[in-house]
């Protein structure tokens, strides 16, 4: 069977500068997990004691901190500031981007409409910037029970699916007098859903590779899964099981932003293991 690697794949910029970031700061805290990847988080405990706590309460008077690559609320922020100065933020650049849009439209009148899920910590956290209370919905079917304000600003958590973003921007744009669109999806997202989605047309079989509770990891599933039937996600090597490739003559490997190079070279190794 040959495996083939979608073109771009894996680490995207701000996981690989949150990471660089931990293992400079060893004996450090991260509030929440620092990306979604069990196993990197694993990694960083055993190598660096780089470990997570989600309560902000327990932070010591001037512990190391570091804020997880998703960022954290406002009011998260304006607390740990009570509590330590020593804080390194790993938020991601393209998630501040947002967070910053929300707080500057929010002023100027503009409801806000966020195509995410409400329940993410990258969401939570933009949401907290805005000076109204902003609309988040995840598919477009859900706009349509909602009321439409004259002046609308619509963002995008980063990691969603670009086309679904588009669609909901085409439905927008007529309800109202005006209508600010701001792409906040990330350009690795965006090149590595397209590689997927490219990958998928050409193989019989697909497997995905990142932790399981990762938005943009589900997102490139998904995407496979709408050109390629026989897809799988899995976090790890060991979850491979030769029956779903019996017969298969092609084998597409993607992954997530938040996995890194380590793990996504064990499942090729097992793959192509397999006859």
């Amino acid at each position: 069977m040959e495996v083939k690697l979608a073109k771009n794949y894996g680490f995207c910029f701000g996981v690989r500068r949150a990471i660089k970031l931990a293992e400079s700061k060893p004996n450090s805290i991260t509030l929440g997990p620092l990306i979604h990847n069990a196993k990197e988080i694993e990694r960083l405990k055993e190598n660096f004691n780089v470990v997570v706590n989600e309560n902000i309460q327990e932070v010591k008077p001037n512990q190391e901190v570091i804020i997880r690559t998703h960022g954290i609320t406002k009011n998260d922020l304006e607390e740990l500031k009570k509590k330590t100065n020593n804080i390194t933020d790993a938020t991601c650049p393209f998630v501040t981007k947002p967070q910053e849009i929300c707080e500057r439209m929010s002023k100027e009148g503009y409801q806000i409409i966020i195509f995410g899920d409400v329940k993410h910590p990258e969401v939570k956290g933009v949401m907290s910037y805005c000076q109204n209370e902003p609309v988040v919905i995840d598919k477009l079917e859900a706009l349509k029970d909602i009321k439409i304000s004259d002046k609308v600003a619509l963002i995008s958590q980063t990691t969603k699916n670009v086309e679904i973003f588009l669609k909901i921007a085409d439905f927008l744009i007529p309800q109202c007098s005006e209508c600010r669109v701001f792409n906040t999806i990330c350009n690795a997202t965006f090149d590595n859903q397209d590689s997927a989605r490219s990958l998928a047309k050409e193989v019989d079989v697909m497997v995905i590779v990142g932790g399981k509770n990762s938005a943009n990891t589900k997102q490139l599933y998904n995407i496979s899964k709408e050109f390629c039937q026989d897809c799988y996600l899995i976090e790890e090597a060991q979850e491979l099981q030769e029956t779903w490739f019996i017969g298969k003559q092609i084998c597409g490997v993607s992954a997530g932003a938040s996995t890194p190079n380590w793990i996504i070279d064990k499942v090729v190794e097992r793959l192509k293991s397999f006859k």
